[in-house]
């Protein structure tokens, strides 16, 4: 089993907390939401039975990596229902492994910088706890308002790396 590193990243209005599975129901939430979805339909869910394997998914990775999604709360309300999900995932890239940053939030909280506050916050602490692995964040050219939050957090757009996802061309920003 892997170090666990942080279970909860603080920002100015958020706590990230590691996901238990009271979250299932935010996972579903956010998951069976069509406009949280638009630019990744892959990722749309149909029933709880996905957001339960798509929990047992995320605390795999955690058990495995020490690390992983956190569920968004506000800090001024840690205990209620997750406003999204941000953190970093390990995949395999080209040759390597890279730290993929992931932000979904419910449509009700756009545009108030909530996904920008949590994706600095997730590529700062990995910058400090996991400095041999870039952070990438893969974004569909249409999605406009998640490239704003990738530089914001302190990626640069690289489109030497881009390349074909499961819905699409993924424009690539990274922290390298």
């Amino acid at each position: 089993m892997a170090a666990l590193f942080a279970d909860e990243v603080v920002t100015a209005r958020l706590s990230l907390r590691r996901p238990t599975p009271a979250d299932v129901a935010r996972i579903h939430a956010l998951h069976t939401d069509r406009r949280a979805c638009a630019h990744n339909p892959s990722d749309l869910l149909t029933d709880v039975a996905g957001a339960e394997d798509r929990y047992r998914a995320w605390d795999a990775h955690w058990r495995a990596y020490g690390f992983g999604y956190w569920a968004m709360r506000p800090r001024h309300d840690p205990e209620q229902a997750a406003v999204g999900f941000c953190g970093l995932k390990v995949v395999r890239w080209n040759t390597g492994e890279v730290l993929n940053l992931f932000y979904r939030l419910d449509p009700a909280v756009w545009g108030d910088g909530l996904a920008t506050e949590a994706a600095a916050a997730v590529v700062s602490w990995a910058g400090r706890t996991v400095p041999g692995r870039p952070v990438v964040a893969r974004v569909r050219p249409a999605n406009v308002a998640s490239a704003r939050v990738a530089v914001r957090a302190g990626l640069r757009r690289a489109p030497d790396l881009d390349r074909w996802g499961e819905d699409g061309l993924d424009e690539v920003f990274t922290s390298r």
